[in-house]
């Protein structure tokens, strides 16, 4: 973190979404007007939108509210919170971390360096725009018990954010989240553990807020941001706070109910349901009628064989 303390105090003078000049700037800094350049460059290749005007200095596109633990955690209790402006992958600080944390311990970031997503993808990761979560959780029922929670977790992120005036947020089979057929969020769960012992869970999401547009154009698919769902937003500590206290009682009740208490909370929120949808399984793709999930969280298609479950693959619109 050493290394990035000059950025994050020039992001934080920023902040304002006011002009400053270079010269102000580097005195704060207690550095050259060059130098200042060099580090609004780095800044500008985290993904934050810094402009500079001639003779007012340099302005970010927008305000921006940097998240903290004492803000996030004045809307919601949390076992052991750590904020990291700077990371790798939240999900993987957990991960290297299990074993040492309590059981609803939470990570979140800025600017993930290398995010990732489901089946090794990158998960792209611009600074301040969205928000890079992820919560280790204790399953003491084992890991063949944490079967189908992606799609719990799903729910209770869809249920938060509805919760907040986001109504038109969806549920895709087994890991996003949709808005008007457009992805909003991702969630991966990664677990370890051994067979007749506890699961260790680290359950991460990437939500996006509002990624620029020229941020957003390596994404191979269609996207959108929690801004085009949600005409009032919280600030993005209470948004965090919000799904931290979702997601910790989601976990307590998927540990009392299992899956079975879900199925009916997932099918309301399915984008896909009763849809013709493609799912695609590596080289094989099966086309069918997408009815919702079974009790073990595979999704159900009704093809030409009858109503068939399917564990993996991804379901696509495209070609329907």
């Amino acid at each position: 973190m050493k290394e990035h303390k000059t950025r994050l105090t020039l992001i934080s003078l920023l902040a304002d979404g006011q002009f400053h000049s270079g010269e102000a700037l580097g005195e704060a800094l207690g550095m050259s007007r060059a130098a200042v350049s060099k580090q609004v460059k780095v800044l500008q290749s985290w993904g934050l939108d810094i402009y500079r005007v001639q003779g007012k200095g340099y302005c970010l596109a927008a305000p921006l509210e940097l998240l903290t633990v004492e803000r996030i955690l004045s809307h919601t209790a949390c076992a052991d919170l750590s904020v990291i402006p700077v990371i790798d992958s939240t999900n993987q600080y957990l991960l290297d971390r299990v074993g040492q944390l309590p059981s609803g311990a939470v990570c979140v970031a800025e600017y993930q360096q290398a995010g990732r997503g489901r089946r090794g993808r990158q998960w792209l990761s611009p600074f301040g725009s969205n928000l890079y979560l992820s919560m280790y959780w204790r399953l003491e029922a084992g890991m063949a018990a944490a079967m189908g929670l992606s799609l719990v977790v799903g729910v209770a992120i869809a249920e938060a954010l509805q919760s907040l005036g986001a109504d038109g947020i969806r549920v895709k089979w087994p890991n996003d989240l949709y808005y008007q057929d457009k992805k909003l969020a991702g969630i991966l769960v990664e677990m370890t553990g051994q067979a007749g012992d506890a699961a260790h869970l680290v359950i991460g999401m990437g939500l996006n807020i509002a990624m620029p547009e020229q941020e957003g154009e390596s994404i191979e698919q269609g996207w959108t941001n929690l801004t085009q769902a949600c005409d009032t937003l919280p600030g993005r500590n209470q948004l965090a706070a919000t799904l931290i206290a979702k997601l910790a009682q989601t976990l307590t009740d998927y540990e009392e109910k299992g899956l079975d208490g879900f199925i009916e909370r997932w099918n309301r929120l399915d984008n896909f349901l009763n849809r013709p949808v493609k799912l695609l399984m590596g080289p094989r793709v099966v086309e069918g009628i997408a009815r919702g999930i079974n009790n073990q969280g595979a999704l159900l298609l009704e093809t030409e064989e009858g109503l068939v479950p399917y564990i993996g693959g991804e379901i696509s619109l495209r070609g329907c």
